[in-house]
């Protein structure tokens, strides 16, 4: 009897650890729930392993939270967590779980700024984007690029039109400095491969350039074109005369409708008026536009005219120029 009894003392735990050992292996190895269902997960600053665990079983998606903290643990990874938020599956098991949540992969949100667009355009996206800190609210225009860490000078045209993505977290401020390092990589690479002989001196004259030339076009095999006539024209020491100018010189006020008066009003941004570029930029160019400003056509056009289907009718000299504003434009009215 005494045997059966050591016996039992000492197999009965073998036994009942041996089982537990199982049961822990199957759960760690397996999928958190099924069916697969995605969901969120945000672990904030201070959230312990145990908090977490109860947390995820309360969602269905942890039926041994006791297994996970315990393995989270005895192998060192509860201590290691990283705090942010995630997008996954119930098809990942608790230990793929628990090695991802060491590697810091949180969601990520995105916020396009668009060619074209001119500065307020780019701080109202960023303004009201639900995700973006907000931390610019009280700060002009004229101190962005101080208040971002940037080189100080005027906003316009300093950020490139991408798709940025960005976890929560994020400052207004860090979204555009990003943004603005990619348009100086972006600028500086295209004008060291520029063409020789452009009426242009830096950098900074070929990104004024480009914004024209976006405002002018919006048909990607119209862009050299357009950048040759006004390189044309530079060279030629004409005036530009491009509307675009003359609307952005007139800022918010403009009302859709671009005026003989609007036209004879001297601003710096006049192309009518003035014998040059505008100061700075009118709108963000995308990358494809910097490399046309750089690499103008080869033409001896000095004009062109909006055919009304969304193109232009180029032409070389102020005859044929009138001819088609006959033709396309004073028809239509």
């Amino acid at each position: 009897m005494k045997k059966i009894l050591l016996l039992i003392v000492f197999v009965l735990p073998l036994c009942v650890a041996a089982v537990l050992a199982f049961d822990a292996h199957q759960f760690l190895h397996a999928p958190l729930s099924e069916p697969e269902k995605n969901f969120e997960l945000e672990v904030k600053s201070g959230t312990t392993i145990r908090s977490l665990a109860n947390s995820l079983n309360k969602q269905g998606l942890l039926n041994r939270p006791m297994w996970w903290e315990a393995y989270a643990r005895y192998t060192g990874e509860a201590r290691s967590i990283k705090t942010g938020e995630y997008s996954l599956t119930s098809a990942i098991t608790p230990i793929a779980l628990l090695g991802t949540l060491q590697k810091s992969q949180q969601k990520q949100y995105s916020l396009t700024l668009l060619e074209g667009w001119n500065i307020w355009q780019v701080r109202d996206a960023v303004a009201t984007h639900e995700i973006l800190e907000q931390t610019m609210q009280s700060v002009s225009d004229d101190d962005v690029m101080a208040f971002i860490g940037a080189a100080a000078g005027h906003p316009e045209g300093q950020f490139l039109p991408d798709t940025y993505h960005f976890p929560r977290g994020t400052t207004d401020a860090e979204f555009l400095l990003r943004a603005h390092k990619q348009l100086n990589e972006t600028l500086q690479q295209a004008w060291d491969g520029r063409d020789e002989g452009l009426p242009i001196s830096t950098p900074y004259e070929a990104l004024v350039m480009a914004s024209i030339v976006e405002k002018e076009t919006q048909i990607p095999s119209e862009r050299e074109m357009v950048s040759g006539v006004i390189a044309g024209r530079l060279r030629k020491g004409m005036r530009l005369q491009m509307d675009p100018t003359v609307i952005y010189g007139i800022g918010k006020n403009f009302n859709g409708n671009i005026t003989r008066k609007d036209l004879q009003t001297r601003t710096a941004y006049n192309t009518y008026k003035i014998p040059a570029l505008p100061p700075t930029p009118i709108a963000m160019p995308s990358a494809a536009t910097i490399h046309a400003a750089v690499h103008p056509a080869d033409t001896k056009a000095l004009f062109f005219v909006a055919d009304g289907t969304g193109g232009h009718v180029f032409n070389e000299t102020v005859e044929e120029h009138n001819k088609a504003v006959r033709k396309f434009i004073l028809k239509r009215k």
